[in-house]
């Protein structure tokens, strides 16, 4: 496959798919209904900019993306991430190939981990509380198993090791595009 050709400020001057606010449902259904529209064959801009959201839903689009882009090889899905680009947002990017990542000047990018929520309430029979507790020992593993594998999928190929983000991310690690393009997360900043 020839190398991917540089990008200018001009090819993002019409986004094919324009995306802003919670990732959630409502944007993952705006989002299929404008990758629908997308063209087949070309440069394909995906523009995000949010303060995060349901990672799940992250992923589902990024799925979208790694399908679409091995289904169809003419086809070359883009990420602009514009302004902010937190957490389920980073997720989102982290599908996209490391030369495909672009960032507007002074975008942050900011990557936590998963959250959880839950109140464990014990009550029952003995062997059932054990289930319990261990039903959610399950759900905690696998969660930390999709966070790291997210984790990776967003360093490859920068400078970026696996233990320097799994040390700055409980504490919400903020990035500065410019600091992004020298670690290597984006290709440049437009």
């Amino acid at each position: 496959m020839p190398p991917m050709p540089d990008l200018t400020a001009r090819d993002f001057a019409r986004p094919a798919i324009l995306l802003g606010g919670d990732v959630d449902y409502a944007m993952y259904w705006n989002f299929r209904a404008q990758l629908d529209q997308a063209p087949a064959t070309g440069l394909i801009v995906v523009e995000l900019s949010t303060l995060g959201g349901d990672p799940e839903v992250a992923r589902m689009m990024g799925e979208d993306i790694r399908f679409q882009s091995d289904m169809n090889q003419e086809r070359r899905f883009v990420f602009l991430g514009k302004a902010i680009v937190y957490s389920a947002g980073a997720t989102l990017m982290s599908f996209f190939a490391p030369e495909n990542r672009y960032l507007t000047r002074g975008t942050r990018l900011m990557i936590h981990e998963r959250k959880m929520d839950k109140i464990l309430d014990i009550k029952g029979p003995l062997t059932s509380c054990v289930a319990t507790v261990t039903a959610m020992l399950h759900e905690l593993e696998h969660s930390i198993q999709i966070q790291r594998e997210g984790f990776q999928n967003l360093i490859v190929g920068s400078s970026v090791s696996l233990e320097e983000l799994e040390r700055r991310a409980p504490a919400n690690w903020y990035i500065e595009a410019a600091e992004a393009v020298e670690l290597g997360l984006v290709t440049a900043v437009i």
